[in-house]
């Protein structure tokens, strides 16, 4: 039988657009309550309302930095009494800086992804994680990468990161051996979201590029795969799921047609 999620209490980071958005509305339609967090709170809140619009769910949003251990400490131990019995946690919030060879990337560039895509992970995992372990019952779902899988030209700092989190997902799994707890990684490849827009700094053009001639992923595809992972049996755990698009065979190998 499926895991139901009618009643479970969900949190998302990231959840103010792409991956997070849409994993916030799929998990609403299966009746689950939702914590949404990310730093833009306006776009946040406009999530949440037109969620509200669809499904009848409680859903408190969160301002919210994972970069800053402090924020994350201070959000997660004040939570209202209903809402500190995290069921599921998607650690959805990272981004990719740049495209540049190690010995020229910008530094502060490099610490923003290594602070979000590792740090912020862990700080908002570990907030979480110990409710789960004391409850023994819980789920945590990681976004990796096919970059933590195969690294690439430009990728270092970015792939980097991704390995770190294919490796914190094993090692969370080992972690919670005999507390109930399930660990999940999923890792895309091609994906259209703002996520190139971002790693170009605001340049449209070249985000777009990325994807020209070929059919990518969207963030539907990726929110799907994360509730089938969660909604297995419960005594299922999905290790890892790797997904590309039918354009893509490697990170390097990517099918386009002329445009």
């Amino acid at each position: 039988m499926s895991f139901s999620l009618k009643g479970k209490i969900a949190c998302i980071t990231g959840a103010s657009s792409g991956i997070g958005k849409a994993t916030a509305q799929v998990f609403a339609e299966a009746g689950a309550s939702l914590i949404l967090t990310a730093r833009r709170k306006a776009l946040l809140d406009d999530v949440a309302e037109e969620i509200r619009k669809k499904s009848d769910v409680k859903i408190l949003t969160i301002e919210l930095d994972v970069r800053s251990q402090e924020q994350v400490e201070s959000a997660f131990s004040s939570l209202p009494a209903e809402w500190t019995s995290i069921d599921i946690l998607v650690n959805n919030a990272g981004l990719a800086m740049g495209k540049d060879k190690l010995q020229d990337y910008n530094l502060d560039e490099v610490k923003q992804m290594v602070e979000t895509n590792i740090l912020g992970l862990v700080y908002v995992t570990k907030a979480v994680l110990k409710g789960m372990t004391e409850r023994k019952s819980g789920h945590v779902v990681n976004l990796g990468s096919t970059a933590g899988h195969e690294v690439y030209p430009g990728g270092s700092i970015y792939n980097a990161t991704k390995f770190a989190v294919n490796a914190l997902n094993q090692g969370m799994k080992m972690d919670t051996l005999g507390d109930n707890i399930r660990v999940t990684s999923v890792d895309p490849g091609m994906v259209n979201t703002d996520f190139s827009t971002i790693r170009f700094r605001g340049d449209k053009s070249k985000a777009d590029s990325v994807y020209a001639g070929m059919t990518p992923l969207v963030a539907e595809d990726i929110a799907d795969a994360i509730f089938w992972a969660v909604t297995r049996p419960a005594h299922v755990n999905i290790n890892e799921i790797i997904m590309m698009p039918v354009d893509q065979s490697s990170n390097m190998l990517v099918h386009r047609k002329p445009v």
